[in-house]
């Protein structure tokens, strides 16, 4: 007779459990240091004793304290996942720009809700090399949305979605820093992305003006008007 559970997935067991529970433990215990008091001033003895477990303990769920910067990545991908599925509307095409915008925001809300924790967590991925070595999730999320816009004709077919998709990136990113770097105060996180994306998709020259036409403005401006 077919076992017709052979396609069921069973339920972890109390062992793995628990170990799930003293990894998810250790993690958030780093984390909580971290925004306490820096990536680099953190040791993991420290993430040991707040996570009550023996040093050793660590080493069994992760190889070296660098090894929490990619479970921080996997987590922003899978939450940004998340709040992109929780807010797309349902039924109709929604536009480029419009998923874009929704993009930016999801990202906004995720890096000022854990405001401390994402400026430590980002200096300790900047020095750890990581932009060099790793491929950031927010530019799969906007390579999709620029391929969907040329699939539904809203762009140009000549464009390259994995071009754009990192030029868009390098702009999200490039707000992220200056955001930490002024330790996430005095800058609006939302509005300065808000500004960006603005830029991005209707350019830095008006409509209808070649870019030399504002030079030339200016040049008459400076300029008597019988030497223009």
């Amino acid at each position: 007779m077919e076992n017709v559970s052979c396609g069921l997935v069973r339920p972890p067991g109390r062992r793995e459990r628990n170990k799930q529970k003293v990894r998810r433990r250790l993690y958030s215990s780093a984390l909580t240091l971290f925004a306490e008091q820096g990536y680099e001033h953190t040791s993991i003895d420290e993430i040991a004793e707040l996570a009550d477990v023996a040093r050793g303990t660590f080493f069994n769920y992760f190889h070296r304290k660098e090894d929490l910067i990619g479970e921080w990545g996997r987590e922003r991908r899978a939450l940004l996942r998340e709040r992109l599925d929780a807010s797309a509307p349902t039924g109709g095409h929604e536009g480029t720009e419009a998923q874009l915008r929704r993009c930016m925001t999801a990202l906004a809300d995720i890096n000022e809700e854990e405001r401390a924790t994402t400026i430590a967590m980002l200096m300790a991925w900047v020095k750890a090399g990581r932009p060099l070595l790793e491929e950031p999730y927010a530019c799969e999320v906007f390579t999709e949305i620029i391929e969907a816009g040329v699939a539904h004709g809203e762009l140009g077919p000549g464009i390259s979605p994995p071009q754009v998709g990192n030029f868009v990136r390098d702009a999200y990113q490039g707000v992220l820093y200056r955001w930490a770097h002024a330790g996430g105060t005095g800058v609006s996180l939302h509005a300065e992305l808000e500004s960006v994306l603005q830029i991005l998709l209707h350019g830095i020259v008006g409509p209808g003006r070649p870019a030399g036409a504002y030079a030339y403005d200016a040049y008459r401006v400076q300029v008597p008007h019988g030497l223009a």
